[in-house]
């Protein structure tokens, strides 16, 4: 190993934070937080989408999962909906025009309960006062008259008749079914006898008779139903006047009160005339007397509905505009329901049964959803674009709209719809609805992209703390030291995986928050300590790790196979990293090379066995260009290779370890052995440069696990790539480590380096001859292929020789014929 390679100190594997830098002793002393954390775009995007009043500029909030969007969106917007007006209310009526279609009615904010108030006051004023002036002595009386005056002129019209029809030999009688016309003597009605004993011409001649008094007694008749019509209806026009006198003055003084709303006011005058039409609705009746109580109370209800006022939105007690957060978006609960009731085995309905959806709660405010919960409800994300695009509320049936019910039903009149729509989902679903929705682009037009970091500055680390104590105050939790703080912090860039940034993935951080409350209570701590925090950090990992243990163990027992110490040819410790659900950690596997004479290249067992991904596929063939480009300018390369991941039963994917198989893969060429006491992660490109990679920490402490229960030697340790140094947020443990010696972290930028550590000899320069000095690696590597080159040139085929006389003669042109 050259002396002058660069090791990692305890102070650079892990960037602490010093609860000193805090100016406070427990998070009781801080505010608590009044704006979102390290998202300066998202603030901007939500001004803007906010002030936006033109059509389509609603927003998309999109972010990883757990940054807290609603949480942040939803606190972003009351404050902003506390600075602005309260929208009105919104009733429904009847129209008296068309009762299947009831009528929308705009109120400002609290005039809904009022007119609701007021129109059941006047129900109830005219349930008493029409009956009883009904039952006056006046009302009575000119009734009577006009009924007496009827019946005298129909007496009058009968007694007419009766004469002209006596005067010709014939008597009016009277019966259930009409008046009817028979011969009679003196008055009295002759016998069928009788008439069959008169002549034959006196008979003819009644007949004669008989015939132009019908015609006269059938005018006489429909004079008289006439004046009987006519008698209802001065009678029932006399019940209106009797009900305008009821009505009027109540009407009246509603109509100034509501003046300054002339829809109400119209509304209000077609109550006065319905009134007055419906005079009889209003009489005591004994219809329902035979009904059960709970039957006639409801059959009492109904004569009157079509009067009452179902205010869906009341804003009486709203302060600001509304902030709503629909959880269950579905298709009933985004524009409303219509219900029914069973009515003697029937399912009715009226407009005092339409309720409202989150867009009528939202309206002239905010409505915040979740984007996947809205696509995966039924025609849900149809009616939110139909409700954005058409800019009103239409609230339907679903059965209705699917042709699964066919019974009548209401129509309510649409109302105007003035909101703004947050929508809050992933990235990739934000893209693939801007990509497949045409109308997505049109009707969410701000994209509000929460980063899931941000930079690490002292202020940064101060509104930390202030979240910690926004947590605590809303869900009563024990006041943090300022440790406290500073070990959220560090797990915060933990998360991350820099040490320059935070996270803004805020879900874990409250969580943390909580489980350290916990452990505080559970150790009798009054102030959440560094140490409570730590405890909750350890154990969190430990009901998640069961499965990074279980492979430790089979390591240790030599189950797995990986050494961490000796040196071995070919082969080299690779670092990957296992996902399990929301929880990562670093495992070692080797990665081992074989090498011989041939033209078949590399060889990549894990693509031919169709366990490499397309990534990891890649990085190999990558070895293939830093090889020719590095040993086979001049010379062919002879080479045919195998690359495998040892005991790896999954897929691999990711080309973090393409650096460990370009290392294995010399080690074999070379005979060189390499150290098993050291893993290595890192890519590389075609000229030898390392590159970061991912999950550097999670690789770290998978290695150290692993020395660790095989026992530290202090030679031990990990190779990394340079880049990736800021990037390391070790546990203390492995700090400690390296602070003492036991372990060691290099970190590289070229292969070169790399090979320097692993095999302890120099990696070699080529010099201007275009060789490489003797004792180096890429010396032994090169040799080795100018011998494979040579082997493969003797026993290449005579066919498969090519000398420079015969190219010479293939490349001379033919002389012409």
């Amino acid at each position: 190993m050259t002396a002058t390679h660069r090791e990692l100190t305890a102070e650079e594997v892990r960037r602490v934070c010093d609860p000193q830098s805090f100016d406070f002793e427990t998070t009781e002393e801080l505010p608590s937080l009044s704006e979102i954390i390290g998202q300066p775009r998202v603030v901007e995007a939500l001004d803007f989408g906010v002030g936006m009043a033109s059509y389509g500029f609603n927003i998309f909030a999109l972010g990883a999962p757990g940054s807290g969007k609603t949480t942040l969106i939803t606190r972003f917007l009351r404050q902003r909906a506390a600075e602005q007006p309260v929208p009105d209310d919104w009733c429904y009526v009847t129209d008296f025009k068309d009762t299947r279609r009831p009528r929308a009615l705009r109120l400002p904010a609290g005039w809904g309960r009022r007119l609701r108030d007021d129109m059941k006051e006047l129900v109830d004023h005219l349930r008493k006062a029409i009956p009883k002036t009904l039952e006056s002595e006046e009302y009575q009386q000119e009734r009577k008259r006009v009924l007496r005056e009827i019946e005298e002129q129909q007496e009058a019209i009968f007694q007419k008749l009766q004469e002209q029809a006596r005067a010709r030999g014939f008597a009016l009688i009277r019966t259930p079914v009409g008046l009817i016309l028979t011969p009679a003597v003196n008055g009295q009605p002759l016998t069928e006898r009788q008439y069959e004993a008169l002549p034959e011409e006196t008979r003819e001649k009644l007949e004669r008779l008989r015939a132009d008094l019908s015609k006269r007694v059938e005018r006489g008749m429909r004079r008289i139903r006439e004046l009987e019509k006519e008698g209802q209806a001065r009678v029932k026009e006399l019940e209106r006047q009797i009900a305008t006198l009821a009505v009027g003055p109540v009407i009246d003084e509603l109509r100034e009160k509501y003046a300054a709303l002339p829809e109400v006011v119209d509304y209000l005058e077609q109550v006065r005339e319905d009134v007055i039409d419906h005079v009889d609705d209003f009489r005591e009746t004994s219809e329902a007397t035979g009904l059960p109580e709970a039957l006639r109370a409801m059959a009492e209800e109904q004569r009157f509905i079509r009067y009452a006022v179902n205010v869906i939105i009341d804003n009486a007690e709203t302060k600001g505009a509304p902030v709503v957060v629909e959880n269950n978006p579905t298709f009933t609960n985004l524009i409303g329901r219509l219900e029914h009731r069973a009515l003697f085995g029937a399912l009715v309905t009226d407009f005092t049964m339409i309720k409202p959806g989150a867009l009528h709660r939202a309206n002239g405010g905010y409505l915040v959803l979740n984007a996947r919960d809205v696509l995966i409800n039924p025609y849900a994300w149809e009616v939110l674009k139909r409700a954005l695009k058409s800019r009103e509320i239409r609230t339907e049936s679903l059965g209705e709209q699917l042709g699964l019910i066919s019974t009548v039903s209401l129509e309510p009149e649409p109302i105007p719809l003035d909101v703004k729509v947050v929508l809050i989902g992933s990235p990739l679903l934000y893209y693939l609805l801007h990509y497949y929705d045409e109308d997505f682009q049109e009707l969410f037009k701000v994209q509000a992209d929460f980063a899931p970091q941000m930079e690490r500055t002292p202020e940064t680390e101060r509104q930390y703390a202030l979240f910690v104590r926004t947590i605590c105050e809303e869900e009563g939790l024990r006041p943090f030291h300022r440790s406290a703080v500073a070990r959220i912090v560090e797990y915060g860039s933990r998360l991350v995986g820099d040490q320059q940034k935070l996270s803004t993935r805020f879900g874990p951080i409250a969580d943390l928050v909580r489980e350290a409350h916990y452990r505080a209570s559970r150790n009798g701590h009054d102030v959440v300590t560094g140490d409570d925090v730590t405890e909750a950090v350890r154990a969190s990992i430990y009901r998640r790790n069961r499965i990074e243990e279980r492979i430790q163990e089979m390591i240790a027992e030599g189950t797995l196979l990986v050494n961490t110490d000796g040196k071995v040819v070919g082969q080299v410790n690779g670092l990957s990293v296992l996902q399990l659900g929301d929880y990562a950690f670093g495992k070692p596997t080797r990665v081992s090379a074989r090498t011989f004479i041939g033209r078949g290249g590399i060889v990549d067992i894990e693509r031919e066995v169709q366990l490499g991904g397309p990534i990891h596929s890649k990085g190999v063939l990558i070895l293939s260009g830093y090889l020719g480009g590095q040993y086979a300018t001049e010379t062919p390369l002879s080479l045919s290779a195998s690359l495998v991941f040892e005991q790896s039963y999954e897929e691999v994917e990711g080309d973090s370890a393409s650096s460990a198989e370009l290392y294995a893969l010399l080690s074999s060429i070379s005979g060189i052995p390499l150290r098993q006491d050291l893993a290595v992660t890192g890519s590389i490109d075609q000229h030898g440069h390392i590159q970061p990679v991912g999950g550097v920490t999670e690789k770290v402490e998978g290695f150290f696990d692993v020395c660790r229960l095989k026992g530290l030697t202090g030679t031990q340790g990990v190779i990394i790539p340079a880049r990736n140094v800021r990037h390391l947020m070790l546990r203390e443990d492995v700090v400690e480590a390296v602070r003492r010696g036991e372990f060691h972290i290099y970190p590289v930028e070229t292969v070169d380096e790399g090979l320097e550590l692993l095999t302890g000899m120099p990696a070699g320069e080529r010099g201007p001859d275009g060789t490489f000095p003797e004792g180096t690696v890429h010396r032994a590597v090169m040799d080795r292929l100018i011998e494979w080159a040579e082997v493969m040139k003797e026993h290449a085929h005579p066919e498969e020789v090519v000398t420079d006389e015969h190219r010479e003669a293939v490349e001379e042109p033919l002389a012409p014929v």
